[in-house]
């Protein structure tokens, strides 16, 4: 078995990392090689729970005229529909896989319950958390921080567009300078865009790393749990 730097992990997808380059919707492709890694993770021995954000479908800030709880809500109604795919192209993989929802929906997921998504992980089973944390005005980022502490995860791997933490948007600026090393204080302090406040506070507070990174090779997912430095670490002092 590969030696792994982690052997618990939770892995934060953005809604548009699913997207792909059509910036909305579902890229199959994308959601297979994300689901070939997860299961080249499962082989390697490493527990694998998983959120994933919805605005590939919809954003909760993003309803015109429409009140943010209303909006939030159906932000996380999202979130269940990308969590379903990943689920069918993990199963596709072979790899065994639940999804927990914080808002029930016992036809489609099973509600989310800490000691049982404990115990699928325990048995090599890839948990999905979906619906965010149930309530309006927490994003994606705060479901993350918050489960990981939960399942007491070794480290928040977040995968995004961008190959690390850099001090301006690097789209925007070509000068803009990447770090390879934060605290979370350094993240706050410089209202850097890594999580939101809540979700990097929350990290702080419970001491779990957060090793933010590119899905463009979705192999890095791969290379980070095997302790590659890849893209920027987020840590304590």
């Amino acid at each position: 078995m590969t030696s792994t730097q982690y052997k618990r992990v939770l892995l934060k997808l953005s809604g548009e990392a699913l997207a792909g380059d059509k910036g909305y919707g579902i890229e199959n492709s994308v959601l297979n090689s994300i689901a070939k890694s997860i299961k080249t993770l499962m082989d390697m021995g490493v527990e694998v729970a998983i959120v994933v954000g919805g605005g590939n479908i919809f954003r909760g800030r993003s309803g015109e005229g429409m009140d943010r709880t209303t909006g939030d809500y159906m932000g996380m109604l999202a979130t269940v529909i990308n969590s379903l795919a990943l689920q069918s192209s993990l199963e596709n993989e072979g790899v065994v896989t639940r999804v927990q929802t914080a808002i029930e929906m016992r036809q489609i997921a099973e509600p989310y319950i800490r000691r049982r998504a404990i115990r699928h992980l325990e048995k090599q089973r890839v948990v999905i958390f979906g619906a965010g944390t149930g309530n309006p005005y927490f994003s994606t980022d705060t479901t993350a921080a918050l489960r990981a502490a939960e399942i007491e995860a070794d480290v928040i791997l977040l995968a995004k567009k961008v190959d690390g933490v850099y001090d301006s948007d690097p789209v925007l600026n070509p000068d803009a300078v990447k770090f390879d090393e934060l605290t979370y204080m350094d993240v706050l302090n410089k209202g850097l865009k890594v999580m939101d406040s809540t979700a990097t506070s929350l990290c702080m507070d419970n001491n779990i790393p957060i090793r933010v990174f590119s899905l463009e090779d979705p192999n890095n997912i791969i290379e980070v749990v095997k302790g590659k430095n890849i893209g920027t670490i987020v840590k304590g002092d």
